[in-house]
């Protein structure tokens, strides 16, 4: 398909396609932002397409097909096993009536903290500061997966330094 066919088949049905991304996504911004994976999909495969064939049926089936896969990855994305902030308050939590203690603790929880290696540390101190984990990703030139693995590793062993250092009660105490 060359561009100026795909350009005059995608005019005769924008309207349809944006009415049907509006009933997949209910938001407006996200309708615009699946139009516009869509037509790049869609485009970048042109020579995919064959004669013959409906192409209002098959840009549908991209714009469905990309609807998914990302309905998919905010589904899994915003999973965690425990919140950061649980494991980073996890002293001062428990011992909130004695400041001196406090401050204590926490210099306890910032070495077990530093004796992270940096593999995991970097990632973990990261999205404890704000950065989301695509953020993390660029920033380190890292898949996203392997920034998400590498924060749930540094969670788990920060729990089990904390754990085999203080017990279960301070963990139950959040």
């Amino acid at each position: 398909m060359t561009i100026t066919e795909f350009n005059s088949n995608y005019k005769s049905i924008e309207n349809l396609l944006t009415g049907f991304a509006m009933k997949l996504t209910k938001n407006r911004n996200r309708a615009d932002d699946l139009m516009q994976e869509t037509v790049m999909r869609a485009y970048k495969n042109r020579d995919r397409f064959r004669d013959g064939t409906n192409f209002k049926a098959w840009v549908t089936t991209i714009m469905r097909n990309s609807f998914i896969n990302d309905y998919r990855k905010q589904k899994t994305r915003n999973r965690v096993e425990q919140p950061v902030e649980d494991v980073i308050n996890l002293a001062s939590s428990a011992i909130r009536k004695e400041e001196a203690s406090s401050n204590i603790m926490m210099g306890e929880l910032n070495n077990i903290v530093s004796s992270l290696s940096d593999t995991y540390r970097i990632p973990f101190t990261m999205f404890y500061r704000g950065y989301a984990y695509l953020e993390i990703a660029e920033e380190m030139k890292l898949p996203i997966g392997t920034v998400k693995s590498r924060i749930f590793f540094a969670r788990k062993q920060l729990k089990e330094k904390v754990e085999s250092r203080y017990g279960n009660n301070v963990l139950e105490a959040i």
